[in-house]
């Protein structure tokens, strides 16, 4: 999927720009940093002999994903979409190709991960417009316009079934952004690396500065903003990592603490063990996918669905009825994970 866009944008690129050189020691990686889809990205990578630098490349590229799928940006093709009565058609070719996955992650996970959640989005505060907590009685009517089977998808557009659907990709949008600047990198011969948008990505090879496999850090569930630790530390070696959890992205309503994912079924912020999932797969966007889904099936849901899933693996960390954290790592990971007391 999303190797079919890699010759689209290459004939971008090279329209836009050619990517100079830079000194560098041997060994020495290239780091490039910036802002995109209301986060941060970091990529480090080795270039021996050539020293490319490909910011201008990465964030050409980042800029037409926004276009695609960032519902912050009232002209991107999904907003566009939002406000339609009808739908669109596609005049790049990201909104396609993350959709294709969302419907499949739909599908697999009966409906745990649902684009089509964002009325509900909306109405917690959690999206561009920001409202009042719902009452009961608007949560069944917006649950009414919740499911992917409301919107009909092909290569051409998207169309949808009643004027009020909408679609939100924040439960997949950064994986597949990162999946669109890991395959441009290895589209122009970088076979070392590591990228992270919003503390998701994939690794390629290895450190070479280090001689050593990639390694991140998974945030312990009780940091703050201002104060935040490591749970876990993961040896990465040719995989995409993500992690999805109610950290920081939350509301207080009359006292009470909501997180930012919404069960689309029950229409509500969900209320559980479960307080992150960092998921491991070939490709990020389905990481990121999947990572929602588990936050959203729960602890024992999660673990039962990852046991039908042989391409994926992960860290769980939830909480015990006594509040102390514990993990549940799949078998294809334990060799890799280092916990921390």
């Amino acid at each position: 999927m999303i190797g079919s866009v890699v010759s689209y944008i290459i004939s971008f690129i090279f329209l836009c720009h050619f990517s100079f050189i830079t000194e560098k020691f041997q060994d020495e990686p290239i780091v490039i940093e910036g802002l995109t889809m209301g986060t941060t990205y970091r990529i480090i990578y080795f270039d021996e002999p050539h020293h490319r630098n490909f910011k201008i490349s990465v964030d050409s590229l980042l800029a037409l994903v926004n276009k695609s799928i960032n519902t912050y940006d009232s002209t991107s093709e999904i907003s566009r979409f939002n406000r339609s009565s009808t739908g669109i058609t596609f005049q790049l070719p990201y909104f396609y190709a993350s959709l294709k996955k969302a419907e499949e992650i739909y599908r697999a996970s009966k409906g745990a991960f649902d684009p089509t959640v964002m009325p509900l989005v909306n109405a917690w505060g959690f999206g561009p417009q920001k409202s009042l907590p719902p009452s009961d009685r608007k949560i069944d009517s917006l649950k009414a316009l919740v499911g992917f089977d409301k919107v009909q998808l092909c290569e051409k557009g998207i169309t949808k079934s009643d004027s009020r659907v909408q679609l939100d990709m924040g439960g997949i949008g950064q994986g597949y952004g990162a999946d669109v600047i890991f395959e441009f990198l290895k589209s122009n011969g970088i076979q070392n690396m590591l990228v992270e948008l919003g503390g998701e990505g994939l690794s390629c090879g290895k450190n070479l500065k280090k001689n050593k496999p990639w390694r991140i850090g998974i945030l312990n569930p009780n940091s703050t903003q201002d104060h935040q630790f490591f749970k876990a530390y993961v040896t990465l070696q040719d995989k995409a990592f993500t992690t999805s959890g109610n950290y920081f992205n939350y509301r207080v309503i009359n006292g009470q603490k909501f997180g930012h994912t919404i069960d689309p079924v029950t229409g509500y912020p969900v209320q559980h063990e479960l307080l992150s999932a960092s998921v491991f797969a070939n490709d990020c966007t389905t990481a990121d996918g999947w990572a929602t889904a588990f936050m959203v099936m729960g602890l024992e849901k999660a673990i039962a669905q990852l046991k039908l899933l042989p391409n994926v693996d992960a860290l769980l960390i939830y909480s015990t009825g006594k509040g102390n954290l514990e993990t549940y790592i799949t078998p294809g990971m334990e060799t890799f994970v280092t916990l921390e007391q």
